[in-house]
């Protein structure tokens, strides 16, 4: 596999400038150093990983761990049922401010209860649906954060699948119920408008991927597309790949990861730069400004990755100008 041709840089809607922090007083007086909390929906030592890229906003806001800020993290492994525990641990270790990835972890953050600030990093919920903002420019409470726009995403995932199998009218789409409705919803209206049969296949836990996809092959669809979850993507995208790529389904995913194992594209966000956005958005808090105040934050460029060996392995052609527009190629 050759390597990938970057193409153009992800770009954030964050800004402005740092007001300037007292770092010699926080370096005399340990105690005082600020303690952020990570709430990840994976194994620990993927949290420490993406734990990384918060660190580096935190840094963008002059705040450097150990001697400036503590960022400590906890995972669920998997298991949604610990939510509530590794919250009420992080607390207890009195975090200044928690960062929750997933629905899931931000409707726990949110029960504890307390009025901690919460940075969310949520790309499957619309923040006002489901309460968590007033609204994006003025979120009223506790919590602000990176949350993705999935209505036109969803549209657009069909509409490059549909570039790349001109023939497109028959696709499932497999959906994690743990996640908001919304993706399900997006992706149904969108395949109406585009005049393309749509199935929701569930997939609520691990041991279930296997027979998931069976199924859908079974079906014989045209294309299937990966909405976003923690059981679709994290430590098991590159098992959606490969499942994806033995069952000879054309598949779109969120994740970058999700092509660079063997699927056959994927458009989404940087997701480690939605760590680093929210990062930056901790920083701001631990300056003093109020999440009530802090301007909810939605990315605004995507990078479209395709695996060329996989499209040739499918017999599918990728055109030249859809290859063009993306940001990496695979070959």
């Amino acid at each position: 596999m050759g390597q990938p041709v970057r193409r153009r840089d992800f770009i954030t809607l964050l800004g402005g400038t740092a007001v300037a922090w007292p770092l010699a007083a926080r370096a005399q007086q340990a105690s005082s150093i600020p303690k952020v909390g990570l709430l990840y929906p994976g194994p620990s030592a993927m949290a420490s990983l993406r734990g990384a890229h918060v660190l580096d906003g935190l840094r963008s806001e002059g705040f450097k761990e150990p001697d400036q800020v503590i960022l400590v993290s906890r995972g669920t492994e998997g298991d949604p049922a610990r939510s509530t525990a590794i919250v009420n641990e992080l607390l207890a270790s009195k975090v200044d401010v928690l960062v929750a990835v997933t629905p899931a972890l931000v409707r726990a953050a949110k029960a504890a209860g307390g009025g901690i600030p919460i940075v969310a990093n949520d790309l499957e919920s619309d923040p006002v649906e489901s309460g968590y903002v007033a609204s994006l420019a003025k979120p009223g409470g506790n919590i602000t954060g990176v949350f993705l726009d999935f209505p036109e995403f969803g549209t657009k995932w069909l509409e490059l699948l549909m570039e790349a199998i001109p023939r497109l009218s028959n696709v499932i789409a497999l959906w994690d119920p743990g996640t908001a409705t919304i993706q399900t919803k997006a992706i149904t209206v969108a395949a109406q408008m585009l005049n393309v049969k749509i199935e929701i296949m569930q997939v609520s836990a691990p041991a279930e991927l296997h027979s998931v996809y069976e199924a859908a092959a079974a079906r014989h669809p045209d294309g299937l597309v990966i909405t976003s979850s923690p059981l679709l993507g994290g430590p098991l995208v590159k098992t959606n790949a490969e499942l994806a790529l033995r069952y000879r389904l054309p598949a779109i995913s969120l994740f970058s990861e999700f092509s660079h194992n063997g699927g056959l594209m994927s458009y989404g966000p940087n997701i480690n730069d939605t760590y680093r956005e929210a990062g930056v958005m901790v920083g701001k808090i631990l300056h003093g400004a109020k999440p009530a105040d802090l301007p909810a934050e939605r990315p605004t460029r995507f990078e479209l990755v395709i695996n060329l060996k996989t499209a040739k392995e499918l017999n599918l052609t990728i055109s030249n100008p859809l290859q063009l527009r993306a940001d990496e190629v695979i070959d």
